[in-house]
């Protein structure tokens, strides 16, 4: 084969380039065409004669890897054509030696998409310092779409890291051993990539600790003999025991820890190698399933227990209660002959399918909290497809990491990585932080923008959280979130604020008795509060509170209820008295509500909002509203001596409220007319109403005394300025004295 000078290439270099060429066309030839083949080398040389394919800054020759790359991916992993191509044709895209055009019409749109992906997910953390969180890796997933994307990137950082073995750039070594570690590591183990993660956890402790690791290493290799001699000491007398004592069959499994877990333990316990407890590890798989599993493990255990002396203090029953992900196993850790220790794990080949097929995997069964079983059962099915012997090529293109579709994952100003179910919104990335940041919650700055709290997140948002202490948690929050830890925050902190409010209410309530010497009767209160529709106190006194209800409407309903009514006494109804029946009060709100009459603070319409029934505001007033917790905002009067009550004990839950636009709904008001006792004036006032456009006489109640009327009416009117033209022609009737708006 004739190829262009490489002027970089040294000789071991240009052997190993083309040792790989060959391996590569002999392993792939029966796969790619003649035409692959053709525009494969046509592209190579293309960007060895751009000058592409030379050594980079860190001294690893840029052809070599790639070719060693898709070396790993053919002989190690197995994969076939496209992702070959993707390995070859990606670090040719990134440098505009091939277009997406060419790679389409030469490769087809598969190819074209993988390497488009490969792209996306190399730049993704090129941006964000967050490789330590583990929803890192899940983001990645995310933006690789394809599972070949993320194993072709693992074989990539797997050859970079054997390249890196003699380079002089320590910095940049440490730097990817650290992507490895902390990445690349956790996902090669989860996809069953064994060999490959447990060369980098190697090279990783290579490269950070080479005296370390060259100290076990030498170790490790001068005891490997008399370490096999000693396993296969352990095992003979324990294997013929256990054939003589179970009734099903078994095999067991001898192993050394690798240099990478020594060392950790070394660092955990603080020990020297001889002194790990687990440096040999025994594993007993017992092939049964069924109700006698169980008995099967403790019998051999007991074998094991009676021949070699069990530590007690090592014991981990995973048997009796199995660990949260489903990790079942018996533990125990035994002093072996010439006295050494030894651990022996006992299950059964479902629990070892378990532990060792994802459902338990390694990164679960070292205490990192699990994704959930949808993303267990992907993870497992990929294996199956890795450790079989099927066409892993044709198989793993259905293998789309559609399982993050429904989750979304966001960055923290720090760069940190948060989980969402897809639909959250900037409130549920509130509470995910901390309580008090949700319950401060105004908004948050994503991507350099301020967004309302209900701004749904989308994977890749920088969120940062604005706050305001006057904030306060509403019901209708309830109808933002969309993770159960927000949603019962909200409840709570809704709960907590009711109750807080219900005590004020209580207390002013009682504050109004005793000023009036009346004595407060519970259970007669307890009526009071059930014949105004209310099913609990604390509801009762929160709109107490609140200005949702009068303490005089509350006093004159217990007064009443205390009053005995003498049999055949017609009762004088006052407009007090007077409720418009359901569907008129619903038809009304309706009405007001739609028609988007108010403006409350900064010209935020379409808010949900009620008029207070202590005050009774109708088009026109001068208002002002009141953060309601659990229902919105209540809008009074200005001159409402509740509302004023309200400013000094909660004046950051005050809001500025305008009308707007034109009032198209009905408002019930309550008149007090006083006059001479005449004959006829009732019916003269109540003419005067009827001739008014828009105008209703709802209710009237009239007492005489002494040559004089007092009367309520209670009269429905579109505004206030009606209502101001009404007083005036009630006043003009002959032997009325005064005319005012109660409440």
């Amino acid at each position: 084969m004739k190829i262009p000078k490489i002027t970089q290439f040294t000789p071991e270099e240009m052997t190993l380039f083309l040792s790989d060429y060959r391996i590569l066309y002999a392993v792939v030839g029966s796969k790619l065409s003649v035409d692959d083949w053709k525009f494969i080398k046509q592209y190579i040389f293309k960007g060895i004669d751009a000058g592409f394919y030379g050594r980079d800054a860190h001294g690893v020759q840029q052809l070599v890897h790639t070719l060693e790359t898709c070396r790993v991916l053919l002989e190690q992993v197995g994969l076939g054509r496209r992702s070959i191509l993707m390995a070859l044709l990606y670090p040719l895209a990134e440098h505009k030696v091939i277009s997406q055009e060419e790679m389409n019409l030469n490769f087809g749109s598969e190819v074209v998409k993988l390497v488009s992906n490969m792209a996306k997910v190399q730049h993704l953390y090129a941006d964000h310092d967050s490789l330590e969180d583990e929803n890192f890796s899940k983001l990645m997933l995310s933006f690789a779409e394809d599972i070949r994307v993320i194993i072709c990137m693992i074989c990539d950082r797997y050859t970079l890291m054997k390249a890196l073995n003699h380079t002089k750039d320590i910095e940049y070594r440490h730097k990817v051993t650290q992507e490895c570690r902390l990445l690349y590591t956790p996902i090669a183990h989860r996809l069953g990539l064994y060999v490959i993660k447990g060369e980098l956890e190697d090279m990783a402790v290579k490269y950070d600790y080479r005296e370390v690791y060259d100290d076990i290493a030498h170790q490790l290799q001068q005891t490997k003999r008399s370490r096999e001699e000693y396993i296969q000491q352990f095992i003979t007398p324990l294997e013929a025991r256990l054939k003589e004592v179970l009734p099903v069959s078994f095999h067991i499994k001898g192993r050394t820890k690798s240099i990478s877990s020594i060392w950790s333990k070394m660092k955990r316990q603080q020990n020297r190698i001889d002194q790990i407890y687990d440096l040999f590890a025994i594993r007993i798989i017992i092939d049964v399933e069924g109700p006698n599993e169980k008995a099967l493990c403790w019998q051999a255990y007991s074998v094991v227990t009676d021949m070699y002396q069990p530590n007690p203090k090592r014991l981990r029953d995973w048997l009796s209660i199995p660990k949260s992900n489903g990790y079942e196993s018996l533990h125990i850790t035994v002093y072996g002959p010439s006295d050494r220790w030894v651990e022996v794990q006992i299950r059964t080949k479902r629990m070892d399918e378990i532990a060792e097929r994802g459902l338990a995997a390694h990164w679960k069964y070292k205490g990192v909290k699990s994704e959930g079983n949808s993303a267990d059962q992907l993870i497992a099915a990929i294996r199956e497809v890795l450790e079989s012997g099927a066409p892993k090529g044709e198989l793993m293109k259905d293998f789309s990491m559609g399982l993050y579709n429904e989750e979304v994952f966001v960055f923290t100003p720090k760069g940190e990585v948060h989980k969402f179910p897809k639909g959250a919104t900037v409130l549920d990335f509130a509470f995910s932080i901390h309580t008090k940041l949700g319950m401060q919650c105004v908004g948050a700055r994503v991507g350099g923008k301020n967004v309302k709290i209900n701004y749904q997140l989308n994977s890749g948002d920088t969120v940062e959280i604005l706050t305001s202490s006057q904030q306060t948690p509403k019901l209708d929050w309830l109808n933002i979130v969309k993770t159960s830890k927000a949603r019962s925050r909200i409840k709570s902190g809704i709960k907590e604020i009711e109750n807080r409010e219900a005590q004020t209410g209580k207390e002013m309530l009682q504050r109004r008795f005793k000023n009036r010497k009346i004595e407060l009767d519970e259970a007669e209160m307890s009526r009071v509060i059930i014949k105004l529709g209310y099913k609990t106190q604390t509801a009762f006194y929160h709109d107490l509170s609140v200005g949702d209800i009068s303490v005089d409407e509350v006093l004159k309903e217990y007064e009443q209820m205390q009053t005995p009514q003498i049999q055949g006494e017609q009762a004088s109804h006052s407009a007090a008295d007077f409720t418009a029946t359901p569907e008129i009060a619903a038809e009304t709100e309706k009405k007001q509500a739609g028609n988007d009459v108010l403006v409350i603070d900064r010209d935020l319409k379409g808010i949900e909002y009620k008029l207070a029934k202590c005050c009774h505001p109708i088009y026109g007033d001068d208002i002002v509203g009141f953060v309601s917790i659990a229902r919105g905002i209540t809008i009074h009067r200005a001159d409402c001596s509740n509302i004023k009550s309200l400013e000094k004990q909660y004046p950051y839950r005050i809001q500025r409220a305008r009308w707007s636009g034109k009032s198209a709904g009905q408002y019930f008001i309550t008149l007090r007319v006083v006059g001479n006792d005449d004959i006829g004036i009732v019916t003269n006032i109540s003419s005067v109403i009827n001739k008014e456009p828009n105008t209703l006489l709802r209710s009237i109640s009239i007492d005489t005394e002494g040559g004089l009327f007092q009367g309520h009416l209670t009269v429905s009117v579109s505004d206030l300025s009606s209502l101001n033209t009404l007083i005036r022609k009630i006043q003009s009737v002959k032997g009325v004295k005064n005319v005012s708006r109660t409440n």
